[in-house]
């Protein structure tokens, strides 16, 4: 199973993240992120599974959510604890993979 952490960049790097997992032969995949990150991981997991767009079109036929883990994490900051919040979605690709998917 391979792990994306999900930080700063646009979501369809994260979409395109996913793609390469997938083509590596891992079915499997992990969008991890914390704090402010969570709506990107959200919104590439939604693109992945409704296979929205050029990027996400290459994936397997089927995208499946096989759950979502929510957490809170405490993490020292300048000496003092900051509460945040992460999120862990699990996603799975069933089936083909379009044949023009190798570039």
């Amino acid at each position: 199973m391979r792990t994306i952490y999900v930080g700063r960049k646009p979501v369809h790097s994260y979409v395109a993240a996913v793609l390469r997992a997938m083509q590596d032969g891992d079915r499997e995949v992990e969008i991890i992120a914390r704090g402010n990150a969570m709506r990107t991981a959200i919104d590439a997991a939604e693109i992945c599974r409704r296979r929205n767009g050029k990027i996400a079109g290459l994936l397997p036929e089927e995208m499946v959510n096989n759950g979502v883990e929510i957490s809170t994490e405490e993490i020292e900051v300048e000496g003092s604890i900051r509460v945040l919040s992460s999120i862990k979605i699990l996603l799975e690709g069933i089936g083909e993979m379009p044949e023009d998917s190798e570039e």
